[in-house]
């Protein structure tokens, strides 16, 4: 204890005399915590839209009103001409084309049908298919209430409808930071653990420090522990400052399930995460080398984790590697405990596997580390 305590010491001096390392540390992260959750949005706002109009009547024009007033869609043109229209899709500054017919408001009047055209730039898939989903909608919800204003119900007898009530739980608003912000945060917390240890026992290789280490009565497992220790202590330090200041007090997150809970899953993962950072770190010689390969895992476990992208609409092929990534399971307990209020026995599974990782990682780092140059 006596040779950990002062391998800890020599830590966190050199951690506090890098006076460019704190802000990174300590700064960026929340930063970025408040920057990311306003721009992940994933409810797709602002889509252009060029109408074609060639009935000018006032049927179209309720229907323009319907389209722009709600929200969604920004009037990028408005003429009779498809061609110009598709200019505008071509020039990338219009993503949809809904074309009116000649005698709209007459064949709706007369004969109770009509066809309206639309045309969607597909290159951005899902911007494509939301944008023509909600012109679809408002669409049909323009039809029902043309329909009931031309019908007489007195003419008809009464037509059995069902009604539905829908209740949104653990997430009443459909706020999406509510649901973005558990899982940025513990990203974050990721990115700070894994880069910082991944370039600590680089930069002893690279100041030649190391080497008065190698020849020191020092064990493997005591030298890892003195590298591990100051970033697990600093990762839970920037933890809560995202979970208590940035999370409650800017976005009013506050968590409904145990605090303790949390921190208990977050205790084993900050030993699986830098057990994987420490084990970079003894496989590279130079730092630049370090952060290249720590950059690649960190890509890997962002766009395997489920952050961004549900894991059930993935291949079953990339199933198993977002199983196989630990920050998969810490974004799935920020959520649970978070929004859910899940209590332990909820997430056993989680901290099994977890636990799996921490000791793999570990071991891995500890048997690959060679006093020897």
């Amino acid at each position: 204890m006596r040779t950990l305590r002062f391998l800890l010491q020599k830590e966190f001096k050199q951690i506090f005399r890098n006076k460019s390392l704190l802000p990174l540390i300590f700064l960026m992260p929340i930063i970025q915590l408040l920057i990311i959750p306003l721009a992940a949005d994933y409810e797709i706002k602002n889509i252009n839209i060029s109408i074609v109009d060639h009935d000018r009547s006032s049927f179209s024009r309720a229907l323009i009103s319907k389209i722009t007033a709600s929200g969604y869609f920004v009037l990028a043109d408005y003429g009779n001409s498809f061609e110009d229209a598709f200019k505008q899709i071509e020039d990338n500054e219009s993503d949809l084309i809904l074309e009116i017919p000649v005698g709209f408001e007459r064949n709706l009047i007369r004969e109770n049908r009509e066809k309206l055209f639309i045309a969607v730039n597909a290159i951005n898939g899902t911007k494509a298919n939301l944008g023509g989903a909600y012109l679809n909608k408002i669409i049909a919800e323009y039809n029902a209430e043309v329909r009931l204003q031309w019908t007489d119900p007195e003419r008809f007898s009464p037509v059995p409808k069902i009604n539905v009530a829908s209740s949104n739980w653990f997430n009443p608003y459909m706020n999406y930071r509510f649901f973005m912000v558990p899982g940025i945060l513990v990203f974050l917390v990721t990115m700070v653990g894994a880069y910082m240890a991944s370039l600590n026992i680089v930069k002893e290789k690279e100041i030649g420090t190391i080497e008065q280490i190698n020849v020191s009565p020092i064990s493997k497992v005591n030298f890892i522990l003195g590298k591990l220790i100051p970033f697990w202590i600093i990762g839970v330090f920037v933890f809560s400052v995202g979970l208590f200041f940035v999370a409650r007090v800017v976005y009013g997150i506050v968590p409904l399930g145990s605090i303790g809970l949390i921190y208990g899953f977050l205790a084993i993962y900050l030993v699986a995460l830098l057990g994987v950072g420490l084990l970079i770190s003894t496989y590279s010689d130079t730092q630049q080398q370090s952060m290249s390969v720590a950059f690649f895992v960190m890509m890997i476990f962002l766009l395997m984790s489920g952050l961004f992208t549900p894991i059930e609409s993935m291949p079953e092929w990339a199933q198993v590697i977002a199983y196989l990534n630990p920050v998969t399971y810490f974004i799935e307990v920020m959520r649970m405990v978070v929004l859910k209020g899940s209590e332990f026995k909820d997430i056993i599974p989680h901290f099994l596997k977890m636990i799996g990782f921490a000791i793999f990682f570990n071991t891995w780092a500890v048997w690959n580390y060679r006093k020897t140059s």
